[in-house]
């Protein structure tokens, strides 16, 4: 099974239903997903492999990806915490602000910091494809405590402000 989870926030995430779609339609999944997509509509989405759900608890998400041969996931950090704790094979897709998808760039800021402990993340459909034909390896390693990924974070916000 996959779990394809984009959160709860209240943002649209339509790129990446359209991309499952694209997935499911062309057979590049071929095993059960479940879909958790928050207040992004998935009603156009209609496949015998699919099950989709607004949301999950703590306890039935952590269920589902303990049964996941793989999660892509939105890049927030309490779900990458959470898929790294529990040694996941996932792939992060940042919410962009360009299409809408957040107030600003951050989960891309997330998923480039993260990246060096060899977690993989996508923002174009073709690197997802390589993915769900090729899953990560399941994640070993631990990420940084919660403490220091705020200041990591904070720093590199200012950083960032400091270029425009």
């Amino acid at each position: 099974m996959i779990v394809y989870t984009l959160g709860t926030i209240f943002f649209p995430f339509d790129r990446a239903i359209n991309w499952l779609q694209v997935l499911l339609e062309q057979e590049i999944i071929v095993e059960q997903v479940l879909l958790q997509h928050g207040a992004t509509s998935a009603t156009r989405l209609s496949h015998p492999l699919l099950t989709s759900v607004t949301s999950l608890s703590r306890d039935e998400m952590r269920a589902a990806v303990k049964q996941a041969s793989l999660v892509i996931s939105h890049a927030g950090q309490g779900s990458t915490r959470m898929l790294a704790e529990m040694g996941a094979s996932f792939v992060l897709l940042p919410r962009l602000r360009r299409y809408g998808e957040h107030v600003d760039d951050h989960q891309l800021l997330f998923a480039r910091t993260v990246e060096k402990f060899g977690i993989k993340h996508c923002t174009e459909l073709e690197r997802l494809i390589d993915y769900v034909k090729q899953p990560p390896s399941f994640f070993q390693g631990e990420l940084l405590q919660a403490p220091l990924l705020v200041e990591h974070l904070i720093a590199r916000y200012k950083i960032l402000e400091l270029q425009k």
